[in-house]
C-alpha cells in the first residue's frame, strides 16, 4: 500500500508552531492541500505569510478551537478552499503542570476542553463531512473515506503527578480516540493516534531555554540516546494518514525512542 497523501486535503490544527507545524509542512511537501489551523493568528500569519489567504495548497485559519461555531468555520473553510476533507489531524495541545493535591476545576476544565473536547468536535464535524462524501463519491473502490489522527503524548499512561491535569485529558483523548474508531469503522473513515516523547516540540524547546541540563536528562532517558526532530513524528502521522495502514484503527502508536520502555517517573513526559 502507498504512503502517499498527493492531491488529499487535510486540516491540521496547532498548527501554529512545534509538532503540528512540522506536521503541516510534511504534509505540503507530500503533496497535499492543507488548512493550517491555529488560535494564534499572530504566529499563523508569520508562518504563512501570502499563504494565510492564498489560492495554493496553503491555506490558514485562525481561531478559537474551544468554540463550536469556529470549528463549524473551520470545517466551512477548508470545505470552500478545497472541496472536500480527507484527512484531520487534531495536533492542538496546551500542557501546564499542576500540584496534584490541589488540581482546580477550572484548570482541569481548560485541560479538558483544549486537549480533548474540541478535538472531539471537531472530529464529529469532520466525520460527517466524509460520510458525505462518500455518498456523494459512490466509490466502494476505496479502502477509505477519512482518516483521522489525534496527537498527544506518553502522559496518558504514565503516572506524572506535576502534569496531573494534562495527563488526565491526555488519557481521555485517547479513550475518544478508541471510540470514535469503532463508531466510524463501518463507514471506512480510521481514527488512530500518536502518543510521543523526547520530541522536539515547542515545549520542548522552550523548557530547554531554561533549564540547561534538562537535554541531558532527557537524552539520558530515551533508550535511542538522542531528542528527535518534529518532522520524524509528522512521517509517523503520514503513514497514519496514508493508505500504507488501511488496517489499522484505534491504535495509538508510541513515538518516543523507546521512553516508554523504561521508569514512568524519569525525568518527564517531555
Amino acid at each position: 500500500m502507498s504512503l502517499s497523501i498527493q492531491g488529499k486535503t487535510a486540516i491540521v490544527t496547532g498548527a501554529a508552531r512545534g509538532i503540528g507545524l512540522a506536521i503541516a509542512r510534511h504534509f505540503v511537501a507530500a503533496g497535499a492541500n492543507v488548512m493550517f489551523a491555529d488560535c494564534d493568528e499572530g504566529a499563523l500569519e508569520h508562518e504563512l505569510g501570502e499563504d494565510m489567504n492564498g489560492e495554493g495548497a496553503i491555506r490558514g485559519f485562525a481561531g478559537d478551537l474551544g468554540q463550536k461555531l469556529t470549528l463549524a468555520n473551520l470545517v466551512s473553510a477548508t470545505v470552500d478552499a478545497f472541496d472536500r476533507i480527507d484527512i484531520l489531524v487534531n495536533a492542538h495541545r496546551m500542557v501546564q503542570p499542576c500540584d496534584p493535591m490541589m488540581v482546580g476545576e477550572d484548570l482541569l476544565g481548560d485541560m479538558l476542553r483544549e486537549n480533548m473536547i474540541s478535538g472531539l468536535r471537531l472530529t464529529q464535524m469532520v466525520a460527517k463531512r466524509m460520510v458525505a462524501q462518500a455518498e456523494e463519491d459512490r466509490d466502494d473502490e476505496l479502502l477509505q473515506h477519512g482518516a483521522i489522527v489525534n496527537v498527544s503524548s506518553l502522559a496518558a499512561n504514565w503516572p506524572t503527578p506535576k502534569m496531573l491535569a494534562y495527563s488526565i485529558s491526555s488519557a481521555a483523548q485517547a479513550q475518544a480516540t478508541r471510540s470514535l474508531a469503532a463508531a466510524l469503522a463501518p463507514k471506512r473513515i480510521r481514527v488512530n493516534g500518536v502518543a510521543f516523547a523526547s520530541i522536539m516540540s515547542n515545549l520542548v524547546q522552550e523548557k530547554l531555554r531554561e533549564d540547561a541540563d534538562l537535554r541531558d536528562r532527557i537524552i539520558a532517558a530515551t533508550p535511542l540516546g538522542r531528542i528527535a526532530q518534529a518532522d520524524e513524528l509528522a512521517a509517523t502521522v503520514q503513514f497514519l494518514a496514508s493508505d500504507a495502514s488501511s488496517f489499522i484503527t484505534g491504535q495509538i502508536l508510541s513515538v518516543d525512542g523507546g521512553r516508554s520502555l523504561g521508569d514512568p517517573l524519569a525525568p518527564s513526559v517531555f
